[in-house]
């Protein structure tokens, strides 16, 4: 008996040792991060209920924003994405700047999804012949590059408001001030870290090679995507909530949105019209990443129009998708606010 206890003890524990063995295999692939990111399609919002103009006029069809859903890979994810369509492995320094954590990249494209609607609030009030004011507060730092000046004396989330003791409250302006500075140059930052206002000294230090292009600058102080600080005053007012959606891509179609609710005329003509592309203050509309898996999302929501831009092969590649896909949903370049309006026009 005591020969038999001990055997089936034994084996007990054997077996336990297994299943704890395996547990432990299990939770390293399916939790172990690798230095990848994995887009897929993600969804079509209609805009009426994120935008509100103040007595805005409502209309029967609707505009829509489109995502791309970005998330950390493991393991199983990845070998899922390098078999199913529409999904995109990337590598992480893709995504992220070098030294950039997660909570940075997040905030990076938060700063970036306000400065979009901001541009498109202002475009679409110009548009409309309505009366927006304008106020500009400084520059944000939203990206550091390794190895570079900026990224021992600033941080992210650092606000510049003067270069050489000089205001400066816009990206424009601080591009315009360090574009003629030479590598070896001095550079004295005003900047406000928080609550706190302090002056920083940097030299301008020639770009590592693999940030170098063939046109751009070759030298700087290593802040990537400034976004400004920027408050606006509108009559009616408008009201935007995006909750946690990030990056500059709706901005063609929040400017769409908000041009339809201040006007009379239903520019929709009662359609369901998705689309994507960045606003400028110039009213161009530039090109943007996932635009396939845009695609998909906007033929799963219904949409029947879908506005692409033009730059960046964006055009050619949701055109491809749309085929791919067998969607009968309209696909229309667009360059400019303009090319949009025409379109809408001749429904």
């Amino acid at each position: 008996m005591t020969i038999e206890k001990e055997g089936k003890k034994k084996n007990f524990f054997s077996q336990n040792k297994f299943i704890f063995l395996s547990l432990l295999i299990f939770a390293f692939i399916a939790f172990y991060p690798l230095p990848y990111y994995i887009t897929s399609p993600g969804d079509a919002r209609v805009l009426d209920p994120i935008i509100r103009v103040e007595g805005g006029d409502k209309d029967e069809g609707v505009f829509m924003l489109t995502t791309v859903s970005v998330g950390t890979a493991n393991i199983p994810q990845y070998i899922w994405a390098k078999l199913s369509d529409y999904r995109e492995v990337i590598p992480a320094e893709e995504i992220r700047a070098e030294d950039e954590t997660d909570e940075e990249y997040n905030q990076r494209q938060l700063q970036m999804m306000e400065d979009s609607q901001h541009a498109a609030t202002v475009v679409a009030f110009q548009q409309a012949g309505k009366k927006v004011d304008i106020q500009y507060h400084g520059v944000y730092v939203t990206g550091i590059m390794s190895g570079m000046p900026a990224e021992k004396k600033l941080k992210v989330g650092d606000k510049i408001i003067a270069v050489d003791r000089n205001p400066v409250m816009e990206t424009k302006k601080l591009l315009d001030v360090l574009a003629p500075k030479k590598a070896g140059d001095p550079v004295d930052l005003t900047i406000l870290r928080g609550e706190k206002k302090m002056n920083v000294s940097l030299n301008i230090e020639q770009f590592p090679k693999k940030y170098i292009q063939d046109e751009g600058p070759k030298a700087g102080l290593g802040i990537t995507s400034p976004v400004a600080d920027v408050s606006i005053e509108t009559d009616p007012k408008v009201k935007i909530d995006t909750s946690q959606i990030g990056g500059p891509s709706a901005g063609l179609m929040f400017t769409l949105e908000i041009l339809d609710q201040l006007t009379e005329d239903d520019l929709t003509h009662g359609k369901k019209i998705a689309g994507t592309g960045t606003m400028d203050l110039h009213k161009n509309v530039g090109p943007i990443g996932g635009i396939q898996q845009k695609i998909v999302a906007a033929d799963e929501a219904g949409a029947e129009i879908f506005f692409a831009p033009v730059e960046g092969n964006n055009y050619k590649d949701a055109v491809k998708a749309q085929k791919d896909i067998g969607s009968k949903m309209k696909i229309v370049p667009v360059k400019t606010l303009d090319d949009a309006l025409k379109y809408l026009e001749k429904l």
